[in-house]
């Protein structure tokens, strides 16, 4: 009995190669039945002297990790032969039974045979050696309303880790606005990897954070054929929870959703004439600082200038420019968000600056009378000399007028002296704060706006425009600048 035995196990051992050798297309899996987690190594075994390798990305609604391979060739009876075995590492969520794969061979499609996978619950939930946390300090916000998300990874000291690899949560609909970097510390039996995500949402709905997943390597001991156990490396997953967040929309009329206070200072309130006054305006707070737009004003006769806005954390600052040959006042600046703290509308505001500008130039009145004849005549000065005038108002009159021809050759030595000092004064493309200083008192010349606008963007802003020196040396001899 026992030599028909040996003989039957000789006879089944030597067929199953011979049927594996005759075989065009053999699957198999790793694992047949793992835990939630565990991942499992699909292979294809193929034999042929023309194979077309198959494109396999899911296995069991799961996407396919990663692909490796191995090639033979073998010479038997002058026929050459390749063998592959192609393996494709999934993580299967659920039981499954893995279809048929289509491979070419030889131009003859082949099929592999269906393999079964079963995936139960892990067991000892409550001991394990790794495990995986997603949490949340609000589940209902508005549009744009900051909320935080803190990912804990838990580690007995003692598990055997050789390798890992973290898989964050999808934040699809989400704004990260910051990742903290990662802390650590001990609570307990375990060693605790803490991530905090500091999120907005951007639409309104149910919106759910996905699964975060860790990927740990641990050696474990596996029987080979022979009956001999070898140390080999098996990855598992863990999985955290999911988390549902309401998202409600804002009232209407507002964009911004927090609790913030503003404030404005200036580097001074009182200038000569045309010389910049630099505003800093500050919005501290928790909420959407990113949706705040630009504080820019519009003040008529006030050229101003505005800096892109700088946010770093929960700061927002912007500086801007103003500049004027007359006195002004710099309006206040105003903030309007959804409070949700109190869960009404807030305005806030800042105060009005005034701003002194000295060396201001006067403003030149024309006056008009209007003369009482009945043709009814503008006249700027009316001055009426009778015919009946006496021969001594005459002479009188004479003397006036000599007076006045020699003041007016005096005044005309004095304009010129003047003017030719002012020639002396000479502006520079090189000094394009002097030049725009100059060229403003002219800025309605359509050619000198344009000028000014390429100064101004480079003094106040990034912006690194060319000025046409053409046209600007023509500009400063018109206005006699040169």
């Amino acid at each position: 009995m026992k030599n028909h035995g040996n003989f039957l196990t000789i006879l089944i051992f030597l067929l199953i190669p011979l049927h594996v050798a005759m075989a065009g297309v053999i699957a198999k899996v790793d694992y047949p039945v793992v835990e939630e987690g565990d991942m499992v190594t699909y292979s294809l075994e193929l034999s042929g002297s023309d194979i077309s390798r198959p494109k396999i990305l899911r296995l069991c609604d799961s996407d396919v990790i990663s692909t490796s391979s191995q090639t033979s060739m073998q010479v038997i009876n002058g026929d050459f032969t390749k063998s592959y075995i192609l393996s494709y590492k999934f993580l299967p969520q659920k039981s499954c039974t893995i279809k048929p794969a289509s491979v070419e061979i030889n131009g003859k499609e082949e099929f592999s045979n269906p393999v079964k996978v079963t995936v139960k619950k892990v067991t000892g939930a409550k001991d394990k050696d790794f495990e995986l946390l997603l949490q949340t300090d609000k589940k209902s916000v508005y549009v744009g309303e900051s909320f935080n998300v803190t990912l804990l990874f838990k580690q007995k000291p003692n598990s055997r880790a050789v390798d890992s690899k973290f898989v964050p949560p999808e934040l699809k609909g989400f704004w990260v606005k910051s990742e903290s970097k990662p802390q650590r510390y001990q609570d307990g039996i375990y060693s605790i990897t803490k991530i905090v995500y500091i999120l907005a949402p951007q639409r309104v709905g149910k919106l759910k954070i996905t699964k975060a997943q860790m990927r740990i390597a641990s050696r474990v001991n596996v029987r080979d054929n022979f009956g001999f156990f070898n140390s080999n490396i098996r990855w598992k997953t863990y999985f955290s929870n999911e988390l549902s967040i309401d998202v409600k929309p804002l009232p209407s009329g507002v964009s911004l959703v927090g609790s913030f206070s503003i404030s404005a200072s200036v580097d001074k309130d009182s200038v000569v004439a045309n010389e910049a006054v630099n505003v800093n305006i500050k919005v501290l707070g928790n909420g959407n600082l990113e949706d705040i737009e630009s504080f820019k004003p519009s003040i008529n006769g006030v050229s101003v200038f505005d800096e892109k806005i700088q946010i770093k954390g929960k700061e927002l600052s912007q500086k801007i420019a103003f500049v004027s040959d007359s006195d002004f006042t710099i309006p206040a600046f105003e903030l309007k968000y959804f409070d949700t703290n109190t869960k009404k509308i807030k305005t806030i505001t800042t105060n009005e600056i005034n701003i002194k500008v000295k060396n201001t130039k006067p403003k030149q009145k024309l006056e008009v009378k209007r003369d009482n004849s009945s043709d009814e005549k503008l006249v700027v000065k009316s001055s009426k000399v009778e015919n009946e005038s006496s021969g001594f108002d005459k002479i009188i009159l004479v003397i006036v007028l000599i007076i006045g021809v020699l003041i007016g050759f005096l005044l005309s030595k004095v304009k010129f002296s003047n003017s030719s000092t002012k020639k002396e004064v000479k502006v520079s493309i090189k000094e394009p704060k002097k030049l725009l200083v100059k060229l403003l008192p002219y800025k309605d010349d359509e050619e000198v706006k344009k000028i000014l606008d390429n100064i101004e963007a480079t003094l106040y802003s990034s912006e690194k425009l060319d000025i046409d020196k053409k046209v600007l040396k023509e500009v400063l001899k018109r206005y006699k600048l040169d």
